[in-house]
């Protein structure tokens, strides 16, 4: 029996070898001739001497590929990529020559490069990754609108507020704005104003960010990754916008790259060109006063952008590159208010002009594994605005007409050293250092007349405001995978030093320092788990710790703005606030598109909000201060679903719900005195109040494709009541639609027009009731219609460096009551 069972397997061995060495392998490696770099993704075809294909790959990253199971026979191998010549070569496969290496394959350039080909998706697309979600824009967003403050409005959890221009995602506008993983020092709503919408290429949206980034931002970070025109030879796209409603908006941009050898040299220009109107009003219940305002802006903003790429050789690349922005404006307010038995009146004129440098250089080297890497960044960045404004006032006794001139300067200095080291297939470990150094000067002179605490009438003394913050800090991650599951954990430790200083400048002489000093330790925590159940279902939970540090304009004692009632201050003392979150998602991947629901829950401590306080230096003109403070902590949770699907071939859904609920706590303060013309400062009281609410909004992107050049859009959006400490936000509303129109050769131009909030139902309306009573709404251009023209040129292809994805170190703050 044993002999019978070794014949039987001695047979069969040596049949399954005679099998195994009839099936043919052929494998190697494609290179670019004039670099000698690896070229992926190329393909390679195998064809019988009747040019028929008989089976085929593409090459890996590294550029290698392999291609097994290939009978007996001769062959021809083909190697095709676009922009390179093809290569071909007669192969045999026989007795004794089952394995054959092609060695290194170098393929060349066209002589003339091939046309440029950006493919764009029909449909925008929704993934979920360990750490963040990733929408991908397709030519449904880029309908939405001209620029990228337009198509925000349409990407799940984000909001835009299109009076202020601030961007909030989950309802807070404490989140961190990046384009291709850096922060730019132009103003976040300026810049969404700035980038046309065809040239998103993805939008990800981290809400719980890892340790890896800098922990700002308790909503976490907004990153727009732009499309990268790095290709071989001269491209370019030109795009042309033209928006109305009271007033024509003009903006425009042209992307230019050329790539020849070891150079890659990149540059952009875009203005935005406009006029702006806002409008609105606000009722005092309490007195029967109302006050009417009108504003506008006339702004001139130019964007400028040059960099080039050195390829020293396959192992090290510098990059350098600069952004250049000029920006002018000339703003008119008119604020009229009436009471029972008077009317008064204040003309406000303005003229702000600041410029904006950003410098950048990136040293980036590949050691043997191509996926252990060194990166080291330098960026340098500084601010210049000069703003003279003058007050006008009739039917007033006091005060007289007066100007003001605001004079600002900051820099900040970033140096970023990352290292990435594979441990295995399925493990990695990264370790970072960062250290950023920022510093702001802001010069404050007045020729008008104010209040003492005493009643007294005395000239608004000058102020010099001086800030610093220093921050050093460092971050280790680590992330493995073990089959279907996937994890990261990570902490980052940072020392912060700030110190503050403001002096006020009295008519007498006399000067009054205001010094302010905080410095703290702190370690930051991050852990992701993700699983991924099948090619459908992936599951991912994560927790974190952030902190949110307090913006320029909300720490500046300096007077923002100003209207006869309201007054607008920052608060040198206010304080950072943290937040510890925890979050999971689910994505499920359907034949027609995917849907992504999730649920989040966070705390926030020393909660930075909007207050309004009694003005002080006239108790019985019933004015009030608008300022920043720390509030109690706070807690919200909430869900979220989104999806994107397609009904039929010709129709594409892309929605979203998130509710959220939100416990708030501050004071508040009254005048306890039904008199208020008798009123004294013993007489303002101050209370806690604590507000819980439920928000939930509603976003709804339809796109109809009447053809492959043809397509239609129809948008609508519902945001909730939401609650706040001292006023209520009524309900909003918009619909948008929209069409969009390819032509000339390779669809290469697009016309698309767009007709924003239909009903002209969006505004701002709202209820107060403390310090006092009262109820109103403000209203911008919001019913515009929009002509859009995009044109790209050029060919060829090449795969630029790929920088880190940085974030900001600072939290925005809103000019107005938002």
């Amino acid at each position: 029996m044993c002999l019978l069972l070794f014949s039987i397997f001695v047979n069969a061995h040596n049949d399954l070898e005679k099998n195994i060495e009839k099936n043919g392998t052929i494998f190697g490696m494609v290179l670019d001739a004039k670099l000698n770099q690896p070229l992926p993704y190329v393909n390679v075809v195998i064809k019988n001497n009747q040019n028929e294909i008989i089976t085929g790959g593409i090459t890996q990253d590294d550029g290698s590929f392999k291609i097994n199971k290939i009978a007996e026979g001769d062959f021809i191998i083909s190697i095709q990529y676009i922009g390179y010549k093809t290569y071909s070569e007669k192969i045999n496969i026989s007795k004794g020559n089952y394995r054959i290496n092609i060695g290194n394959i170098y393929l060349e350039e066209e002589t003339e490069s091939l046309e440029a080909v950006t493919v764009t998706a029909e449909v925008s697309t929704i993934q979920q990754k360990v750490d963040r979600k990733v929408i991908t824009v397709g030519k449904d967003l880029t309908t939405a609108g001209a620029t990228a403050s337009d198509i925000m409005n349409n990407i799940p959890s984000i909001s835009v507020d299109q009076q202020s221009g601030n961007i909030s995602l989950r309802g807070n506008e404490n989140v961190r704005v990046m384009v291709d993983g850096k922060l730019s020092n132009v103003p976040v709503a300026q810049l969404l104003r700035q980038i046309p919408s065809t040239s998103i290429k993805s939008i990800e949206l981290i809400t719980n960010p890892s340790a890896k980034y800098n922990p700002e931002g308790m909503s976490g970070i907004i990153n727009i990754k732009l499309h990268k025109n790095t290709q071989l030879g001269f491209n370019g796209n030109l795009n042309l916008s033209l928006t109305k409603e009271i007033f024509a908006k003009f903006n425009s941009s042209i992307d230019m790259n050329y790539r020849n050898g070891k150079f890659n040299f990149y540059g952009n220009y875009g203005n935005n060109i406009g006029k702006y109107d806002n409008f609105g009003g606000i009722d005092r219940l309490d007195d029967n006063s109302r006050q009417d305002f009108k504003f506008g802006n006339n702004n001139k903003s130019h964007l400028y952008k040059f960099g080039v790429d050195f390829y020293m050789d396959d192992k090290n690349t510098i990059s350098v590159f600069t952004n250049q922005n000029t920006f002018g404006g000339d703003g008119f307010g008119n604020t009229f208010i009436t009471y029972p038995n008077l009317s008064q009146r204040q003309l406000f004129s303005n003229n702000s002009k600041n410029t904006s440098s950003q410098y950048n250089l990136v040293y980036k080297h590949e050691f043997a594994d191509e996926d252990e890497t060194l990166d080291v960044e330098i960026d340098y960045n500084d601010f210049i605005n000069d703003e003279d404004a003058r007050f006008d006032f009739i039917n007033f006794n006091f005060p007289p007409n007066y100007l003001d001139f605001v004079d600002t300067q900051r820099n900040q200095t970033t140096v970023n050293i990352d290292y990435v080291k594979p441990l295995s297939n399925e493990s990695k470990l990264e370790l970072g250092f960062e250290a950023r150094l920022f510093s702001t000067d802001v010069d404050y002179t007045s020729t008008g007349f104010s209040f003492s605490e005493q009643g007294a009438i005395i000239p608004t003394p000058n102020t010099d405001f001086e800030y610093n913050r220093d921050i050093y800090s460092a971050y280790a991650t680590y992330s493995k995978k073990i089959n279907k599951w996937s994890y990261q954990i990570g902490a980052r430790v940072e020392s912060v030093t700030e110190d503050a200083e403001a002096l006020r400048m009295f008519s007498d002489g006399s000067d009054e320092e205001i010094p302010f000093d905080n410095n703290y330790f702190q370690v930051y925590p991050s852990i992701f788990l993700s699983f991924e159940a099948s090619e459908k279902s992936t599951y991912q939970i994560s927790a974190s710790r952030r902190v949110d540090r307090p913006g320029l304009q909300q720490i500046n004692p300096i007077r923002e703005w100003s209207t006869p009632r309201v007054s607008s201050f920052g608060n040198t003392n206010l304080q950072p606030q943290f937040t510890n979150s925890i979050e999971a998602n689910y994505t499920r991947n359907l034949n027609g598109g995917s849907i992504t629901g999730g649920v989040f829950f966070r705390i926030i401590e020393d909660n930075i909000n909007r207050f309004v306080s009694i003005d002080r230096t006239d108790v019985t003109s019933g004015n009030v201060i608008l300022s920043y403070d720390n509030f109690d902590n706070t807690s919200a949770y909430g869900i979220e679903i989104s999806s994107n699907y397609r009904p039929t071939k010709w129709w594409n859904i892309n929605g979203s719900f998130d509710l959220y609920s939100q416990e708030q706590t501050g004071i508040t303060e009254f005048i306890d005195n039904p008199n208020i013309q008798d009123a004294t400062i013993d007489d303002i009281k101050s209370r806690k109040t604590v507000v819980d609410n439920v928000i939930w909004n509603l976003r709804m992107f339809n796109n109809f494709k009447a053809s492959e050049k043809l397509s239609f859009s129809l948008f609508a959006m519902y945001r909730g009541e939401e609650k706040g400490i001292q006023f209520t936000r009524k309900p909003m509303i918009m619909v948008n639609t929209g069409m969009r129109y390819s032509f000339l050769e390779d669809n290469r131009a697009t016309f698309s027009f767009n007709y924003s909030d239909i009903f002209n139902s969006m505004k701002f309306e709202f209820e107060g009731v403390s310090p006092f009573p009262s109820q109103g709404e403000f209203n911008w251009e919001s019913n515009t219609w929009n002509l859009a023209l995009s044109y790209r040129f050029g060919g060829g292809k090449y795969r630029a460096l790929k920088r880190k994805q940085r974030d900001n170190n600072t939290k925005s703050g809103s000019g107005g009551f938002l």
